[in-house]
């Protein structure tokens, strides 16, 4: 028992005090213990990953795949895909109002601190609740440093998708702390600098300041102006929504934005900032245009995959595009259809432009002009139907196995008996018969039981090789309908057949590059090879037929692709129902096919390949051959061909090699006896 209160209270008070004292240095032992288990954990993950750590060089390039960039017939770039990069660009050699511009937007202690910067993160998270959102979500309030650790993804790329990588969790917040200090440790600022600037992802598939700037100004990283610089730093928040071949004035917003801060941290002078506010950073002629798309798809898919859609490397393809035809043809189109198509009309349409020798200059895929990148390219992705405009491989056998432009055929109702098949009536766009008529005629104005009954009379055998051979590598059916088009092409394998009518019967492969080679290296790795050319028909067979053709524009259904002073040789074709309709042509210089029709096969309303397809090529052509001397088809006339005595060779070479064609041949000289051809 305690004797006495005041004795009982002072021991109390000193066993209490002893307690306290007790637990306290328990748990500062505890404390100071955990506190140095954390610094040495800290310690061992710094160590970890500094010596994790490669060489900066090593570090430069994020992607994981390479680009291809395509450069005209001028060897100026116009279209870019994959994962643009270009690993020259260092912090000490950039533009210094680019270096200002991310430091100001991005990280305005960048040279003060060491990797971290608490006062930023704990301003960040007092940001997010206050707009509602997670402590890290939104603003991450990292430091240039730390946003490397992200774009580094802390060296666990191969573990980890790059969406895995950006995913903003507590986890990646405090091992981007260690991992940032090791590189302060590992690297300079200017090394740290140098591998964000190489590394950020700024829009348009561009990796890194040097390929963006290339991309949007045409310039280097080194030489960029302050209102450029300004543009470039501001997509850093938000690389798609800002890209400036998006949305232009949104871009130049968040640059004036970027220009005030750089005022703010005393890195521009009043007049400079005015001068930048009132001179906003536009794009360059080339990514401006934005032209090409639809051609650059195409040369993506027909040039060696491993070298394109699979590449690793940076590849610079030379082409044969031509940017101020493909202008020509996109004005062209756009004027056509604003005249004569409902704004509410779904109807698309193709162009191909090629030169006679098969380099194609320009490619429409869809009425969608604003590049074609990744779009649907009816050019060459659709096939569909030709109707009239595959009749001149019928008449390029005939001609080449003699019969006379003036050869007679009666023009009435016929009825074949297909094998397998019900019988086949081929009908006349018109529904009349003109009875006695000549192959030029009957292919200027199209008579479809005149291109049937030459069909059968030349083989339709032989037709499909014609075609083949001419470059249709779609599949050509077997009955008597081939001769008005019933089997699908796509708008390119026929254009570059009608190349070969204009250069003497001979076989033309669409060309769209010429060479590739890896950047930075001279050495071509591949070209393309230009000697595969075949003669088909005969060269006069040729010239007669480019001469039918020419009356198909002066006489027949062509009519509206007549150019002033130029002499246009093509042909239309529509087919049944009216859901395709073509105007394939050239001149001699150039060849363009034309196809319009929907997507869904929808019958086109009061359109056939005689109107608007035929009026898109002569807009287009004349656009495209403005300023230039009018120049002549390579053609024969009817007599000249006669004179030439091709037909006499070619009977006999083919009762020679074939006896289905011997009673036609003797028919033939019976009648020519009589009414001398």
């Amino acid at each position: 028992m305690c004797q006495g209160h005041l004795l009982c209270d002072f021991l109390m008070n000193r066993l209490i005090s002893y307690t306290y004292l007790i637990l306290w240095g328990i748990i500062r032992w505890v404390i100071v213990r955990i506190i140095f288990l954390l610094i040495t954990i800290k310690l061992v993950v710094i160590a970890f990953f500094y010596f994790q750590l490669p060489p900066m060089e090593i570090l430069l390039d994020a992607r994981d795949r390479g680009s291809v960039t395509f450069k005209d017939a001028n060897g100026i770039n116009f279209a870019w895909r994959g994962k643009q990069f270009e690993s020259s660009l260092r912090s000490e050699t950039i533009s210094p109002a680019l270096k200002h511009a991310i430091i100001s937007v991005e990280d305005r202690r960048f040279n003060r601190h060491f990797g971290v910067s608490p006062r930023g993160i704990l301003g960040a998270i007092r940001i997010n609740l206050s707009e509602g959102r997670g402590p890290f979500e939104g603003h991450g309030g990292s430091t240039i440093t730390q946003q490397v650790a992200k774009l580094l993804c802390l060296l666990q790329s191969k573990d980890r998708t790059e969406l895995q990588c950006r995913r903003p969790t507590l986890a990646r917040k405090i091992l981007e702390i260690p991992f940032a200090i090791a590189m302060e440790i590992k690297y300079s600022k200017a090394e740290i600098l140098s591998i964000y600037l190489n590394r950020a992802y700024l829009g348009s598939g561009s990796y890194g300041f040097e390929a963006a700037a290339q991309r949007y100004f045409g310039r280097s990283a080194k030489d960029v102006s302050i209102a450029e610089s300004a543009m470039l730093a501001g997509l850093l928040k938000a690389p798609t929504r800002f890209a400036p071949t998006n949305n232009l004035i949104k871009a130049q917003d968040r640059a004036a934005l970027v220009l005030k801060l750089m005022k703010k941290e005393g890195y521009l002078s009043i007049s400079e900032t005015n001068f930048a506010l009132k001179n906003p950073a536009i794009l360059s002629a080339n990514a401006k245009e934005q032209t090409g798309g639809y051609f650059a798809d195409w040369i993506m898919l027909d040039a060696p995959k491993q070298l394109t859609l699979s590449t690793s490397e940076d590849v610079i393809i030379s082409t044969t595009f031509d940017s101020k035809i493909q202008l020509d043809i996109e004005l062209g189109v756009q004027e056509v259809f604003r005249k004569y198509v409902k704004d509410s009309s779904k109807s698309e349409v193709a162009v191909v432009v090629m030169s006679k020798d098969g380099q194609v200059r320009a490619m429409l895929g869809g009425r969608a002009i604003d590049g074609g990148r990744g779009k649907f390219n009816r050019a060459v992705q659709a096939f569909r139907q030709p109707g009239s405009a595959f009749k001149p491989f019928v008449y390029a056998a005939a001609l080449d196995q003699g019969y006379s432009p003036k050869f007679l055929i009666i023009d009435k109702p016929i009825t074949l008996e297909v094998k397998g098949s019900r019988p086949y009536s081929p009908k006349n766009y018109t529904g009349e018969f003109l009875g006695p008529v000549d192959l030029t005629e009957a292919l200027a104005v199209s008579i479809n039981t005149v291109a049937v009954q030459l069909a059968n009379l030349v083989g339709l055998k032989r037709v499909r090789a014609i075609a083949r051979d001419f470059g249709i590598r779609s599949e050509i059916g077997y009955g008597p309908a081939i001769a008005l088009g019933s089997s699908e092409v796509n708008l390119l394998e026929l254009t570059s057949a009608y190349a070969g009518f204009l250069s003497g019967g001979r076989s033309i492969v669409p060309i769209g590059w010429t060479d590739l080679r890896l950047r930075g290296e001279d050495t071509m790795l591949m070209s393309v090879n230009r000697n595969n050319s075949k003669q088909v028909i005969d060269q006069y067979a040729a010239g007669a037929l480019v001469y039918m053709l020419r009356e198909a524009v002066v006489t027949g259904t062509g009519k509206r692709a007549q150019i002033d002073n130029w002499e246009v040789a093509g042909k239309t074709g529509t087919t049944q129902g009216a859901k395709d309709a073509w105007f394939v042509g050239f001149t001699s210089e150039y060849v363009m096919g034309v196809w319009m029709g929907y997507d869904d096969n929808t019958s086109l309303e009061g359109v056939t390949g005689g109107g608007l397809p035929a009026e898109v090529w002569a807009n287009c052509m004349t656009r495209i051959l403005e300023g230039r001397k009018p120049t002549g088809l390579p053609m024969i006339s009817p007599e000249e061909y006669t004179k030439r005595g091709i037909q006499d060779d070619r009977e006999m070479r083919q009762d020679a090699g074939n006896d289905q064609l011997s009673s036609r041949s003797l028919f033939k000289r019976f009648l020519k006896s009589l009414f001398n051809d």
